[in-house]
């Protein structure tokens, strides 16, 4: 059985995944037993007598069994578990890979209301003004209220050159604004890099945890050694998360050696990720805001609990449980909440976030980055020590 664990960068969603195939779903179906097969059977019974007796506007199987298996997750009233189909599976694919079509925003769910989580830098959804901690009130017209993040999602992304409205409402704010934003093929540059100017401070920003991240982040980290880094200046900020491989790989260039993340089951059973690092080499400071979540908060969580660096910024998302995606067919599956995570310290972070050792606020019109200053700052007084 082949089993990969993963942070999803899903388009508009936010999620940490455990991926198993087809084999694993079989093997789950032997150990259903007495009242379970009952349930399954009356399931089964129910889909047959639809399919055979129903008199009504013609539908298509697929169709059939998509919306059962849609309601019954549905009924769990958990905003990461859904039943992907062919199109979601397809949407979850392409954006993994690095390229989707969209506007380049991030949403999530959080008590029954569909808010951005982070606009990619550049995006059309950034140029359009849209903020991280907004909230989705109607797209084309269409009320949001009581549509799943799935549905908002789909409605969103669409090909490069259409358009697409949407309703908004500010974070701890009544006023109201709506934006026509014109849909592009966002790829996402997981990776940049510099020594910021007249200093030997290297200043790494990470977009999103994806395929590439842990590849492009050694590749820029010796880049800026060979430039005569000293210090290192890690921005999270806006970064949704991404594939859990890749924030270790990241993780391992920062954290000393120890845990990383633990990873906790309904059962209590636990699985420790740990870096390898015999030593954290350069004084570092770390970005995070609202947007952070995820696989950047598992970072930024094991910088903090081992202080192998200081935190900069505003309190991050809030994400600590974990989905495990159950491939079903070669294009649709089940994504469940099936554990919780927990920083090297034992915390949990979920819908709580991480504080920023020290919490700076952005003003709205910013005329500098003053987060940024703020750890520039920090980082010259550790190198004058």
């Amino acid at each position: 059985m082949k089993k990969k664990i993963s942070f999803w960068y899903v388009p508009l969603a936010v999620v940490l995944t455990v991926l198993v195939t087809l084999g694993g779903v079989l093997a789950g179906l032997q150990a259903l037993t007495g009242q379970r097969v009952a349930q399954l059977l009356r399931l089964l019974y129910v889909v047959h007598r639809v399919q055979t007796d129903f008199v009504g506007d013609p539908f298509q199987t697929n169709a059939l069994y998509d919306g059962a298996m849609k309601g019954l997750v549905k009924t769990l009233n958990d905003p990461y578990s859904e039943y992907l189909d062919h199109k979601a599976f397809q949407s979850m694919s392409q954006v993994t890979n690095g390229t989707f079509g969209g506007i380049g925003v991030v949403l999530g769910q959080k008590e029954g209301e569909l808010i951005v989580v982070a606009p990619q830098q550049g995006s059309p959804g950034d140029k359009a003004g849209i903020k991280a901690g907004d909230k989705i009130l109607a797209v084309d017209g269409e009320d949001m209220a009581g549509h799943s993040l799935e549905d908002c999602v789909s409605r969103v992304r669409g090909e490069k050159g259409t358009h697409v409205k949407i309703k908004l409402r500010r974070k701890d704010s009544e006023a109201t604004y709506t934006v026509d934003i014109i849909r592009d093929d966002i790829k996402i540059e997981s990776v940049a890099g510099e020594i910021l100017p007249g200093t030997r401070i290297g200043y790494i920003r990470i977009a999103v945890f994806n395929e590439q991240t842990g590849a492009d982040f050694a590749k820029t980290y010796k880049e800026l050694e060979g430039k005569g880094m000293q210090a290192l200046l890690l921005d999270l900020r806006q970064n949704p998360g991404g594939l859990l491989t890749e924030s270790l790989k990241v993780a391992n260039y920062l954290v000393p050696k120890g845990p990383v993340v633990t990873i906790t089951d309904k059962e209590g059973r636990s699985q420790v990720y740990e870096s390898n690092l015999p030593a954290v080499r350069y004084p570092l400071a770390v970005l995070v805001d609202h947007g952070s979540a995820s696989a950047s908060e598992i970072v930024a969580g094991a910088i903090q609990d081992t202080k192998a660096g200081r935190l900069f910024g505003v309190t991050t998302y809030g994400k600590g449980c974990v989905q495990t995606i159950y491939q079903l067919s070669p294009d649709t599956a089940l994504k469940l909440t099936t554990a919780m995570y927990y920083t090297p310290s034992g915390r949990s972070i979920h819908k709580k976030g991480i504080t920023p050792d020290q919490v700076i606020p952005l003003p709205e019109h910013p005329t500098q980055d003053v987060q940024l200053e703020a750890a520039r700052q920090y980082l010259l007084e550790q190198l004058r020590k």
